[in-house]
């Protein structure tokens, strides 16, 4: 006797290859859960073994009648949308929340760009001075000319920029307001990342901080190829087109992709920054690989072992 399961559920073929027994599954469910009926029928028929390949082929010819069709159809379709919903892992979330950061900053970049330009026509000597994009948006919401020069031991009389009347204020303000709504969403959006990754990759994490860590991930495409790569791809993930552009060309091999902006490369000296990039590759090799099979945490020792070895 051979036993066979698919999508519709576990049947018992006798050694002419009729159905001697079955058992249906009424939902997707039940086909996720098929080992349960597997068992209940291996229990009633203890003979019964899975096929080889020539028994595998006259079984298969079985479920080609027609009257099967509609129904593999309808089941299959079931099974696709059950697999998609619970497609769905944190470590995606967390592509999509980092990905989100970054578009994020693209817009306040652009704005703020709009908002200097527009605002200096009016104060050209604090858009001068204020170099944090953030402050800047926040300064020219909630204080008025007068103030902001006063700050800067500026009279009135001696600013150099145009007397605009309130009408002419009022959407560069609301664009300023924009501006820091958008720092606002950045921040609770980082927040939602640092916490996903407390739970999803925390020794990654340590090891590299929020934003690099996630980037890494989002660049790799999940925390289990990010786990799968070699220390050395890690090094220069993010730096395709340099790594590209020197074995075709014979260019310089870069030294770092995304993990440049990590403190310890950019606060180091230069001719120490490909040491360093190595040694956090390495080590965020071991954090993502232990994240990954969900050893215990160890982050706090890699970052230090980094930290005493170039801090």
């Amino acid at each position: 006797m051979h036993l066979f399961s698919n999508i519709l559920g576990v049947f018992v073929f006798d050694k002419n290859f009729n159905v001697v027994d079955k058992m249906l599954f009424s939902g997707i469910e039940d086909c996720k859960n098929k080992e349960k009926y597997i068992e209940e029928l291996v229990a009633k028929h203890k003979e019964a073994i899975s096929p080889d390949s020539s028994g595998l082929k006259k079984i298969l010819l079985y479920f080609k009648d027609a009257k099967f069709k509609d129904e593999f159809y309808n089941k299959n379709i079931q099974l696709a949308k059950f697999d998609i919903k619970n497609s769905v892992r944190s470590d995606i979330l967390l592509i999509q929340a980092i990905s989100s950061i970054g578009e994020i900053d693209k817009s306040i970049n652009i704005l703020t760009k709009v908002l200097r330009e527009w605002y200096a026509l009016h104060n050209p000597e604090f858009s001068a001075a204020c170099a944090s994009h953030e402050k800047f948006a926040e300064e020219i919401v909630n204080k008025e000319k007068s103030e902001l020069l006063n700050e800067l031991n500026i009279n009135m009389p001696d600013s150099i920029g145009a007397d605009l009347q309130q009408e002419d204020l009022e959407p560069i303000r609301r664009l300023a307001h924009q501006i820091c709504d958008l720092y606002q969403l950045r921040k609770s959006h980082f927040d939602y990342v640092s916490s996903v990754m407390d739970e999803l990759c925390p020794n990654t994490k340590a090891v590299c901080d929020v934003l690099i860590g996630a980037k890494l991930i989002e660049h790799a495409g999940s925390l289990k190829r990010l786990s799968s790569m070699p220390a050395s791809t890690i090094q220069v993930l993010g730096a395709e087109k340099a790594l590209f552009r020197h074995m075709k060309t014979g260019a310089k091999m870069p030294k770092h992709g995304l993990i440049v902006n990590h403190p310890l490369i950019s606060m180091a000296a230069e001719k120490m920054h490909g040491k360093i990039a190595r040694a956090l590759a390495d080590k965020i090799s071991i954090a993502s690989k232990v994240d990954y099979f969900q050893g215990q945490f160890i982050g706090d020792r890699l970052r230090r072992e980094l930290e005493e070895r170039f801090g």
